[in-house]
Order: C-alpha cells, then structure tokens, then sequence
C-alpha cells in the first residue's frame, strides 16, 4: 500500500499511511508484519493518525522495501498477529481516561453549581455505601476514611473539595485497574501455549507428528508423560496423573482415565493418554489463564499485603487524629485537614503497581513470573542451584560417537534409539533425534507402548523384544544388563565429558551414544555476575559421572557440585540448604528437575525444556542467554528498593500534609489536592522502568 515518509534519522523513520483510519486489527497487522523483517529492533504504531515509527539497524534500502510491498491482506495470510496483542485494552483505557477527566473539567466550567453540587452527592452515594458496608462488618478501612472526608465536606456545603476527593478517587481507581489488566494480560500472552507440534493416531493406528493448528475436533492425539496437553479433549484410553495448576490452582496432580477430560495446557506427570480432541487450538485458553492469574492468592507478594494491611490499620489513627484536632483546636478546618490526608490510597495503590510493573518489565526481557512474591523471594536469595544438562550446558547438545556392541552396525542402533528416543521430551534425546534425521534415517513406528523412568530412560517393546535405552544406573543396575569387562574395555575409551546413553535389547546392550553437552557461551560470565548481583553460594546437580561433572564444574567456576544426582535427591539437597536457613533458588530443564522446582522458593525452568519444568517453575526464562538470570536478580533488588521508597517517601509526604494541616498552613481543599495528587505521582512513578535502558 501506498505511505509517505514524514520523518526519518538513523536507524529511525516515520511514516504515514495512506488511509482515512486505522482499526486495531490492522495496527496490529502492521506492527507484526514490520516486526517480523530482520533488523527491525522496534515498531510503534499510532491508531489516531495513521502513522508509525520503525527502528532499525538494518540497511534503509530494507525497510523501504517492506513498506513499498506491504499489504494487509498479505499480512493477514502471515498469520503473524497473536490472538490478544494488548492494543484493544490500551485503547479502552486511554479512551475511559479521558472521557472521565474531560467530563470532570467540563462539568466544572459549564455546569451552574446546583447542578455539579447534585452529581457530587450521587457520585458519594457509593463511596458512602462502601463505607457503611465496611462498618456493618466490624470493620474500620479505607472505604470509611474515605466516606467520612467526602460526607464531612459535603455537610460542611464544601462541594469543591468533596468532588475533588471524588475524581481523584476515581481517576486513581482507572489507573490501577488500567495497570493491573496490562500486566495481567502480558502474563497472560506470555504464559498462553507454546506447543508447536503433536502426536496425532492415523486411521491405520500409525503415529504422526504433526503441527498443532492442523489438529481439528474429533482428531486422536497420543500425550506422554512430562508433555503438555495441546488441547480440549476427552480421555479415549490410558490412565495418567494431570497436573492442572495453571488452569484451577490445584497443587496436587489430578487422576484422569477413559470418559475423562482434560484441559489445554496442562501437563501428563505420569502416565500416558490416547485422547479425542474437542476443541481446537487457541479456544478459551487465554481467557482461562487469565482467570487463573486474577484468582490465584500466588499473585500477591508480601509487598502488597503489608500494604494493604499497613492501609487499613492506620485508618483508625487517622480518625482519631481528626477528632483529637477538633477537640483541642476547635477548629473544622484543621480537622479536616487531618481527614483528607491518609496513607492508605498511595500505599494500597502504588506497591501493588511497583510489583505489577516489575513483572511487566521481567516480561519485555522475555522472563515469565508467574507472581509477586517470587520477585522478592529471589531478591533476598542467596543460594542458587543449576541442573547441568540443557542448563550451564548447550540447550542443543549433539551425538558425538554411535558405538555398537556385538554384530549390529551403527546405523541400525542409531535408527532404533531415535524411534523411541522422540517421544521423550528432554535435550539429549532430541540430539539423538536430530543425528538421525542428519544421516537420513527414516525409522517407522514399531515399538508398544512407550514408558518413561523419569532421570533414567524409557523402555518399550519392539517384535516382542523389550528395548531399554537410558542412563548406566538404568541399564545396569536397575535393568541388570550385564557389565562386562569387554563393556568396561569401550567406555574407558570415550570422552569422559561426554554424557553417555546405553541402549539395550532383551537384556543385552547394543549400543553406546555419546552426546557432546558443550557449555553455553555465556555461562562461566553468569556465574561470576550472580556472585557480584547477590548469590554467595552458587551449586551445579547433574546425573551424569563424577568425570563429566568435574570437568563443567572447574570450567563454570561454581562452588560445589553434586554427581549421580537422582531427582529426590535434588530436592534433599534444596531441603538441606532451607534447613541451613538459606533461601534458594533452583535453575533446571527437564523432568528430572520437577521435584528440586518445587522445593525451592523459587523454580525457575527453560523455556526450551520439558513441559512439566515450565508448569512447576515459579519463573520461565523465554531467552536462550542465561544472563537473563543476572538481569531478573537486579530486577528484584532494584523492587524491593523501590517498594522500601515508596514507603519512606508516602508516609514522610502525607505526614508533613497533616503538620501543615494542623497548624493551618494548608486549607482542607488544598491537602485533598496535595494528597490524591501526591498518590498519583506515586502510582505513576512505581510503573516506570526499573532497569536503565
């Protein structure tokens, strides 16, 4: 479509484009079609005026060549626009925020007073109600302070300030709510499902790995343990334990079997399921995960429920300091001065906007945290845990070695160990997956029923064989394939490093794959910067040997690690250092890493790993660079500083209002100015961003 070039600089331009209006659809078209060109660092576009800023750091050339050939209707065949972007509700609020102030100071300007005085007594009428309701339950908060300053004005004929208190209240009431439903609705695009593909059963009963949008109701998908249920279904066979806490809270998984349903987004602990689609993909789940955010008590930190509190029990102060003030002075106005100033609004306003704000922030670093607290859990941590495989190493490892064992030729086991190795939903299974796919072996679907031993391997049954393929504890000593000298000759020869997986049939083994784990670029950096940000203690768990483990260990530079580590054992470890009195953080991936995620105060998984990991950790980190764990432990501290600021500078500012209130300094009119204003300042103020760009 035709646009014109209104202004431009280096790495920046803005354009209009050639139409009458914008809708919100296709603002968003616009954004996510340029968004979507390499070097485009950032779009904004702006509904009102059909115009739109691009930064770049690409070539201009680029740019000009995307906007000469854009359409909407080509970017609506992209299908890059996500089901909620955020523009809608921005809009509804900016529009509901103008109207009230606009409508305010027009009423103000236009209205006789009669009139203004008569919409001022219906606007008390439901703060006066709230305030009553409070009473009648016992009970002396904020809506009774508030009550009491607007009915005490209005008795007083002081129509001004009563409406004054009445719009800040409001405007104040907008804001928080505007703030509020952004975040949540960050959270809730954020958090909404990431699952690409699935395994769906053809009419022959073969299985075929398909992309989630091709599923359509009626369609049988096949969901294995620590992976995500895509979609709405109904259970048509298998038993399985469901871990439903991202969409009804429940902490203790769920039992589902044949006739049952389950639900988008949540996650098979154990046990497998064939199951019959009844809804298709993105039907409801983002509104289920937004209910799910707003009810969950996981929200609120510790912040904003001592802000609450701390609210409400100085609101009886307040009221007697009024009372006190008239008693001694005789004087209406310096008691009303008293009256209009609390510390309640700011407090209860701008703490749990400073929390909010910090989880929106977290978000733009592509950090999910699925709650308040879990911010400033982390911010006084000083342990932190990391899982070795996917972690502190390469999300991608690769095989380095295929050795077969007896006759069979490479190929062969190799064939054989990703066919059942693509069902497991962990990094060093897909790098089996991966090197089949590279050397072009197609393997068909021949095995049974596959399982899963979780942090040790899967077993299944292939022509009546029983075919196990894991970790030596599993094959060894847990299966009891014989270890012979011959065996013991082979792996002293390979890589030390290297993990090793074992593939055995019917109780003898066939092969060894050796997996190069390299470690992540960025990972010996983030160990030394969580030291400098906080973590005095920084541990590595993995299963892998004592030689594999050293090696990453002495190169990361962490203070302790621990080999051979099964997954109750690295909840032990994190139980230990809780019993130690420290508050701890656990990093990991993989199934195998549940239960540590749970045990910590804070679980932070990768977004690359195992489904179960995301839907047990407290945060998930959506970039590939742990140093994204440097910038959300400064995020944290810069929180709970910021929330310590506010406090110090609320009550220092709305106590200094009731001194010059008391001794007549300030008219009651001019504090209730002072205050709601000062209280907007504040909520403003605790939105901004906390990390310098």
């Amino acid at each position: 479509m035709y646009c014109s070039i209104l202004h431009e600089s280096t790495g920046r331009i803005r354009i209009h484009l050639d139409l009458d209006n914008m809708s919100i659809h296709q603002a968003d078209l616009f954004e996510y079609a340029a968004k979507a060109n390499i070097g485009v660092t950032g779009v904004r576009v702006f509904l009102r005026n059909c115009d739109a800023v691009i930064n770049y750091c690409c070539s201009r050339e680029q740019i000009v060549s995307f906007l000469s050939s854009f359409s909407f209707s080509k970017a609506e065949q992209q299908s890059l626009v996500p089901d909620h972007t955020g523009r809608e509700l921005n809009q509804e609020y900016e529009e509901k925020l103008v109207f009230h102030v606009l409508s305010h100071f027009t009423r103000k300007l236009l209205f006789p007073a009669t009139i203004n005085n008569f919409i001022t007594i219906i606007k008390a009428l439901k703060f006066i109600k709230e305030g009553l309701s409070c009473l009648l339950k016992g009970k002396i908060h904020v809506p009774v302070l508030d009550a009491t300053a607007i009915s005490v004005s209005m008795l007083r004929g002081d129509f001004d300030t009563a409406s004054s208190v009445i719009f800040l209240l409001n405007t104040g009431d907008i804001l928080e709510d505007w703030t509020r439903k952004r975040s949540l609705d960050d959270l809730a695009r954020t958090l909404s499902l990431n699952v690409d593909k699935v395994w769906t059963e053809t009419l022959e009963g073969q299985e075929l790995l398909v992309d989630v949008a091709s599923v359509r109701a009626g369609d049988i998908i096949i969901v294995r343990q620590g992976s995500m249920i895509p979609l709405d279904a109904v259970v048509l066979q298998g038993e399985a334990s469901v871990n439903q806490v991202s969409f009804t809270g429940e902490s203790l998984p769920v039992m589902k079997s044949t006739g049952g349903y389950v639900y988008a987004g949540t996650v098979v602990e154990e046990g497998n399921l064939k199951l019959r689609v009844d809804k298709e993909s993105g039907s409801g789940r983002y509104d289920r995960i937004v209910q799910m955010i707003e009810d969950s008590e996981r929200m609120k930190s510790a912040s904003e429920d001592k802000a609450a509190h701390l609210a409400d029990h100085l609101v009886p102060y307040s009221l007697v300091g009024t009372i006190g003030t008239y008693l001694i002075t005789r004087n209406v106005q310096k008691a009303l001065s008293i009256l209009m100033v609390d510390f309640s609004c700011a407090l209860k306003l701008a703490i749990p906007l400073a929390v909010l704000s910090a989880m929106r922030e977290a978000a733009e670093h592509h950090i999910t945290v699925k709650g308040g607290k879990f911010l400033e859990k982390l911010a006084e941590s000083t342990t932190i845990v990391f899982d070795k495989t996917g972690t502190l190493t390469h999300a991608t490892p690769s095989v380095s070695h295929v050795i077969p064992i007896g006759n069979r030729k490479e190929d062969e086991v190799l064939r054989l160990a990703a066919c059942l190795e693509e069902h497991y939903p962990h990094s060093l299974a897909k790098a089996v997956v991966v090197e089949a796919e590279k050397r072009g072996l197609i393997h068909e679907e021949r095995h049974t029923d596959v399982q899963y031993v979780v942090a040790h391997g899967i077993a299944s049954s292939i022509d009546g064989k029983k075919v196990i393929i894991g970790s030596y504890h599993f094959v060894f000593e847990d299966e009891n394939v014989p270890f012979t000298p011959k065996i013991r000759e082979t792996l002293a020869a390979l890589p030390a490093k290297d993990t090793k997986l074992f593939l055995a049939i019917n109780r003898r083994l066939a092969a060894i794959i050796c997996i190069e784990d390299p470690l992540r670029e960025e990972a010996t950096r983030t160990v030394d910067a969580l030291r400098d940000v906080g973590f005095s203690n920084i541990v590595m768990m993995t299963g892998d040997n004592e030689e594999a483990a050293a090696a990453v260990a002495r190169e990361v530079g962490v203070d302790e690690y621990h080999s051979g580590v099964l997954p109750e054992d690295k909840a032990k470890l994190i139980q230990q250092e809780h019993a130690a009195g420290h508050s701890v953080v656990m990093v990991g991936d993989g199934i195998n890493d549940s239960p540590a995620l749970s045990e910590a105060d804070v679980g932070i998984a990768i977004s690359t790993g195992a489904a179960i990991a995301k839907e047990i950790a407290d945060v998930t980190i959506a970039s590939d660079d742990l140093y994204t764990l440097v910038i959300l432990k400064e995020l944290s501290k810069l929180l709970i500083r910021r929330i310590h600021q506010k406090y110090r500078s609320i009550i220092s500012f709305n106590f200094l209002l009731i001194l010059l209130g008391v001794f007549g300094v300030l008219s009651p009119s001019t504090s209730a100015l002072l205050h709601n204003s000062s209280t907007i300042l504040f909520s403003l103020q605790s939105t901004t961003n906390l990390l310098q760009d």
